[in-house]
């Protein structure tokens, strides 16, 4: 009797080819999941820093940078400076470079 119908089964083509495609579907999905988290842990351990070092590597960088930005300031004359329009994408910059010489050399 059980053999009768485990051979009827086999011969259902809904238990032949449906089962092991909704198998291979949901347990794919399962998978996908599992080595998608996988991906996403290693990536936070890789951007993990020590906080005491984060904090003293922000700091030094922070002060390098200021200080040169500093001195490239002190050296500029910032009071006799003009403010000048650069060409847009559609303008000709070429062109636009003359047209604004020839407007400074009439002032």
């Amino acid at each position: 009797m059980f053999t009768t119908q485990l051979k009827a089964l086999q011969k259902n083509r809904t238990f032949k080819y449906g089962v092991p495609m909704l198998l291979l579907v949901v347990g794919g999905s399962f998978g996908l999941r599992e080595f998608s988290q996988i991906r996403y842990d290693e990536q936070k351990l890789k951007r993990k820093l020590d906080p005491a070092l984060k904090a003293k590597v922000n700091m030094e960088k922070q002060s390098a940078m200021l200080e040169d930005e500093y001195e490239k300031l002190k050296e500029k004359n910032l009071n006799e400076w003009k403010n000048i329009r650069g060409p847009r994408p559609w303008e000709d910059s070429k062109a636009y470079q003359e047209q604004k010489r020839s407007r400074q050399n009439k002032d």
